[in-house]
């Protein structure tokens, strides 16, 4: 797998893995949520990489794009990956986004749907207007691993075991300067008070493209609610036992789910 940095930001750091010569699918790109970054996706892109060619971006203010010029909401995310995207040369790409990258994969659609072959969305933000603003708000702050891995758990389901280096590596990414900062920016232009601004599923269900929507019951972030009667043609799934983190949690079957999405044999 390749990582780069950009010397200019022409694009967005990413981490690519390449698929089989001669393949067919359209790239995928992966979009990480709020305070996480592009290394979620490893064990995905691991997966997949028999079958197609793969990007994880670290998202403006997150990851390596902690100082990009322009850091904030979804949208501005979505900017930022649609000008990389169109940097690297890349015509049509499949997005798979989770929480706030559901939301930045989602404007990518509404605003350029001649560049998106697939939504895959996990858990994503903007289905709806409740949000557990108090988790994000203290996630963003915390800098304690042991405050830290308290936090983390409340992402999971209940009977998940949080990886032992998850919390110490997430802490010590928030020592970088302005990390916190930033995160808690970014914090305050997702959520609108007490909840968060939403989007137009009505017209995300009318793009020319297949969707899916992925959740788990435990969700302590977003409600699975939010994933109930949306427009028909949407594919929902939905997991029992499962928290915010179905990418992590049930990795075997998020692959799968992606690979029908993008028309690969699952």
């Amino acid at each position: 797998m390749t990582n780069l940095r950009p010397s200019s930001p022409k694009h967005l750091p990413f981490s690519a893995q390449e698929g089989p010569a001669g393949g067919n699918a359209g790239v995928i790109v992966f979009l990480h949520g709020f305070g996480g970054d592009r290394q979620t996706w490893v064990n995905l892109q691991t997966a997949l990489a028999s079958k197609v060619q793969s990007l994880a971006f670290d998202l403006p203010g997150h990851g390596e794009a902690l100082d990009w010029p322009v850091v904030g909401n979804a949208g501005i995310a979505a900017k930022a990956v649609l000008q990389s995207i169109e940097a690297m040369g890349l015509s049509k790409v499949n997005l798979v986004g989770h929480s706030m990258g559901g939301a930045v994969a989602a404007l990518i659609a509404l605003r350029a749907p001649e560049k998106v072959g697939s939504l895959t969305l996990l858990a994503p933000g903007g289905f709806g207007p409740e949000i557990n603003q108090k988790l994000l708000r203290r996630y963003a702050a915390a800098t304690d691993p042991s405050e830290m891995e308290m936090l983390l758990e409340q992402f999971f389901g209940w009977e998940f075991k949080l990886p032992k280096f998850l919390a110490k590596t997430t802490a010590e990414a928030r020592s970088r300067p302005g990390a916190v900062a930033t995160l808690e920016a970014i914090a305050e232009e997702i959520i609108d008070g007490d909840v968060q601004k939403t989007l137009p599923r009505k017209e995300l269900a009318e793009l020319p493209l297949p969707v899916k929507v992925i959740w788990g019951t435990q969700d302590r972030v977003l409600p699975t609610r939010q994933a109930h009667k949306l427009p028909g043609v949407v594919a929902t799934h939905i997991f029992e036992r499962v928290g915010h983190m179905p990418h992590l949690e049930i990795p075997q079957e998020v692959t799968r789910l992606i690979r029908q999405n993008i028309g690969l044999p699952s």
